[in-house]
Order: structure tokens, then sequence, then C-alpha cells
């Protein structure tokens, strides 16, 4: 079949949100205290009639900057030093480094400290003999289930699809600097034949899911898309998606969020001076989705909704089956509140986190807490013992995220890492260490595992829903190249397990044409192509405009 390849419409730059809004306007008074009246305010309503930035004008009284009474708060924990380059800030800046202060949660943050000095000293510990594999009847494996079983999980997901019971949560925070791609990783094209994008893909994938589960039950259901960006990433994620129609999705389906952050400390715990007016700070990882989702209302519009369940993955899996029936329709079926799906480790040295049992709970081990020994221990079937490998793939029960909003997001692990942070020194001067000199601190999305009372895995085949996109193609590995070729190669299995034969390598099969290999005999049976190929819908090139 010959198509015409689609075109993209080029991303819109983000919006200088400084141009917009009106000047503050300042009165001078004496060192220390400072009169800001606003003149407007600015916010981004991603979900407003227009998806744009609306003015707001105020009339309000003077907000007072009162320096000895900012300077108090900070000295109860110790954090004073922030403002010791008060006297050289001009009025905008001394507002901008208030602001910075007053968003922090300051007594929180010193507990946060304290958990986060605490596991970076455990950092290393091997936990071998508090660890257990996953037992196994918590664990599906796809290639040793039969067909009826994985057919029945089918179904159940289709129908939870059609009566508008499962969202997608998609974590799409990273920007492709490794890839040398200035924009948020979901807009980078691994070179397709269609030129589509990671996100082009999943938009896509979710419209055909929602037809095949139409096809099946004769229920028009709505698969919501929440997407996770990050501070500097919502805007150019927005404008990307309205540039492209939301590629055929309804735009009231597709909601943005952002992602958290946390200061970075020294390791004394002070908080780190970014510039003299400004605080340093860094995402809060893949974890800090929880509270972002409370904080942000996104726990409110699961309920107001009918949502009941969420696939959540993250944005650079070429080969993600977003919403999978199967593993909706599992999950439901066995009553989990959460569930992983995993990969059979390739080998025990492949450096990936494990899905297992410590302690009696569930969680991810990294493979450096566990001893080469231990992970080379196998199974009478010669299969690893530990080979449950994460790929940040996972489903969860709305009433599970509430559960979590409301009680346990206080209690999730602290992960630190030290890393080299640019500072202000005491002279003023911004310097860029050259050996880490400070901490920051990161919550993993799996760290709740251990808080569900019912908790499953799944573990698919690699080659068909595994291919991370994480390096330039200089690495060799988890690049583009290797991202394009797994999706080629599983196209090709789609096209002659359907009955077809493929001379070559270059297999593309849009989305509009099957989700996951189904419904491809009566286009390719018997038949022959030769590479490149490229399978697609009528539809194609009207699917963005």
């Amino acid at each position: 079949m010959s198509c015409p390849l689609p075109e993209t419409k080029e991303s819109k730059h983000t919006k200088d949100t400084s141009q917009l809004a009106n000047e503050s306007v300042i009165t001078r008074l004496p060192k220390r205290t400072v009169v800001l009246a606003f003149a407007s305010f600015i916010s981004n309503t991603p979900n407003s009639e227009h998806s744009t930035f609306v003015t707001f004008s105020f009339h309000s009284s003077a907000i007072m900057i009162d320096y000895v009474e900012l300077n108090t708060r900070l000295q109860q924990v110790g954090q004073e030093h922030l403002l010791k380059f008060w006297d050289e800030l001009n009025e905008n800046e001394r507002h901008q480094l208030e602001q910075d202060i007053s968003e922090l949660d300051l007594n929180e943050l010193k507990l946060y400290f304290d958990r986060a000095t605490t596991s970076l000293s455990q950092n290393g510990l091997k936990l071998d003999d508090r660890l257990q594999p996953l037992p196994e009847d918590k664990l599906l494996s796809i290639s040793r289930s039969p067909e009826e079983l994985l057919a029945s999980y089918r179904d159940e997901g289709l129908r939870q699809i059609s009566m508008g019971h499962v969202a997608v949560l998609l974590m799409a925070g990273g920007q492709g600097t490794r890839l040398g791609f200035a924009y948020p990783k979901g807009m980078y094209d691994v070179g397709l034949q269609s030129g589509k994008t990671l996100f082009r893909l999943q938009a896509e994938r979710i419209i055909k899911l929602e037809e095949l589960a139409f096809d099946a039950t004769g229920k028009q259901g709505t698969i919501t898309w929440y997407i996770m960006t990050s501070e500097h990433t919502i805007q150019p994620t927005l404008d990307y998606l309205e540039g492209n129609n939301y590629f055929g999705l309804k735009k009231e389906n597709v909601v943005l969020f952002k992602q958290g952050s946390l200061p970075c400390f020294e390791y004394d715990g002070k908080i780190i001076l970014d510039q003299k007016h400004r605080i340093a700070r860094a995402p809060d990882g893949n974890g800090g989705i929880y509270r972002a989702m409370k904080s942000q209302g996104i726990l409110d519009d699961l309920a107001k909704r009918g949502i009941l369940y969420l696939h959540a993955h993250s944005v650079d899996n070429i080969l993600i089956r977003v919403a999978d029936p199967v593993f909706v329709g599992y999950c439901a079926q066995e009553n989990a509140e959460c569930a992983a799906k995993v990969v059979e480790k390739s080998s025990p040295t492949e450096a990936v986190g494990v899905v297992a049992i410590v302690d009696g709970k569930y969680q991810v081990v990294e493979y450096s807490e566990i001893s080469s020994k231990t992970a080379e221990m196998r199974n009478a079937d010669g299969r690893l013992t530990f080979s449950a490998g994460n790929i940040c793939n996972h489903f969860f029960t709305t009433a599970f995220l509430h559960k979590i909003g409301s009680t346990y997001e206080q209690e999730l692990k602290l992960h630190v890492a030290k890393k080299k942070i640019p500072f202000i020194d005491n002279s003023g001067k911004r310097i860029t260490p050259e050996n880490p000199n400070g901490i920051k601190i990161e919550k993993f999305v799996f760290d709740v595992f251990e808080f569900a009372q019912k908790f499953v895995a799944m573990e698919v085949p690699r080659d068909e829903e595994f291919s991370a996109l994480k390096n330039a193609d200089s690495a060799g590995k988890d690049c583009p190249s290797t991202a394009r070729n797994d999706l080629y190669r599983l196209h090709k299995k789609f096209v002659e397990a359907a009955g077809g034969i493929v001379h070559g390598e270059e297999c593309e099969i849009s989305p509009f044409v099957s989700y996951a290999g189904e419904n491809l005999a009566p286009l390719v049976q018997g038949k022959s192509f030769t590479t490149p190929l490229y399978l697609c819908s009528n539809r194609e090139n009207s699917a963005h405009l």
C-alpha cells in the first residue's frame, strides 16, 4: 500500500510570559522593606476555551516584604543565609526571592533533608538477606499464558475503555537534551518513514484503541490523556499539541499539568542559591506525580469523569501499548490496586531495577542493591530468580491514587544523588563546580508499590513492548536508531504473522491501521512487499489538520 507521508506542523516557540505581563509598580523605601503593587497577574490555563494566557487586573493594597519577618522565619530552620545578598538586590529581585521562599514548606524541607541524609548513608547497602522474588501467582507472563486467557483479559480491558473507565497518565517532563534536541522529548522524531513523533504515535494509538473498544462493545468510550510536564516543557508541549490539533483527540480530553520541584542542598542542609535572588531547584522526580495530581486538581478531575483505572508510563518508550487492554483487563479482573509491566532481564548484570519483595513489601530494587551472587541466582528452569526488570509502565486504580494523595505521599522514599550544582559564593560570584558539592532529592513513581493491598505484575516480551529513547545515536544503545529499528522489526513481525511477506527491514504500520498487530490479514495475507513499506489509513493526512 502506498501512502503519502504525513506532515507534522512545526511547534511554536515557547511564549515569553514576561512580554505579556505588565511590569510591577515599585516604590522605593528604606533598605530591607519593599512595597509592590501588582498591575497584573498572568495565568496559564491549558484547559480554558483557548488554552492561552489570560491577564487579570488587581487593585489590592500593596504587599509588604519585611526583611525582619522573613529573616526570623528562615532562622528558625537554619536557612537565613538565603538573605545574605538582600542589600544588593533591587525591588524586583527581592520580590522574586521572597516568592521563591514563600513557595517552600520550610518545616517539611527540614524533615526532607534529615530523611535524605539517612537515605544517602544507606546507598550501596545490599538487600540480599531481605529479598524475595515475585510469587508466581502475582506474575502473569504473556509468553507463557494461553491465548484464550489473554483474550479474556483483552475483552475486559476493551469493556472498561468503552465505559470511559480508563485514562492514560503520561510522564513527559523531560527534554531531549541528551539527544541534542532542545524541545520536550515527546516531540522527537526518531526518523520513521512517517515522520511521526513520540507524542503523535501515542495519541494515534489512543484513538485506535477507542475505536477497537467501540467495535467490540458498541459503546463509545473516551480515554482521557493526562500529561505531566515540567515547568520548562509545559508551554512548548501545549503549543505543539495545539498546533497539530491534538492529533485528532478532543481538546477537552487532553489535560496537562506540571511536575513539582525541590530545592538543592549543600551537604550541611543549607539550601543553595542559584543566583543572589533565586533558589537552586531541581525536578522532584517522576514520583512527584502524586503530589502534583492532588495539588493541581487531577485527582478531582478523575473522579468527575468517572475514571477508575490509569495506565501510567514514561514518554520515551516507542513501543508503548498505551492503555493496553490486556494489562488493564488483567489488573481489573485481579482487583489489583497497583501493578507493573516488567521485562525479563537480559542478563544478571543488566543495569535495571527489578520488581521484588523486600521485608514483605513490593518495591523496585536497584541493581546496585543486589550482590552479583544473588543477581546470578536461577530457578530450576534456568531463568533468573530476580528477573522482573522494571520499565516504568504501571497501572493504578483511581481509589489507590486518592489513598496515596491523602495518606502516603509524605511517606514516599527520598532518593538522593550527589551532583555538581552551580552556586553563588560568598563574594556573590556564580560558580560552576568541577566536583559534586551538594545533593538533589527525587521521588520515584514506583515507590508507592509498598502501599498497595493487592499488587500484581505482567511480564511482556521486550521486543514487542519496550524500546527506550534516552541517548544520541553515538551511544549505540537506547537511541533513535535502535528505537526506529525496533519498531520496524516489530511491525514486520506483525505483517508476517498476518500472512504477508516482507522483503527488507523498513516496515511501518500506522496506529490507525493496527494498534498491536490486529486486523492485518485482509490487507497483507498472501501478499509480498518490498521495503520501505508504510501501511497507512486514508485519513492519515487529515488527522492533524
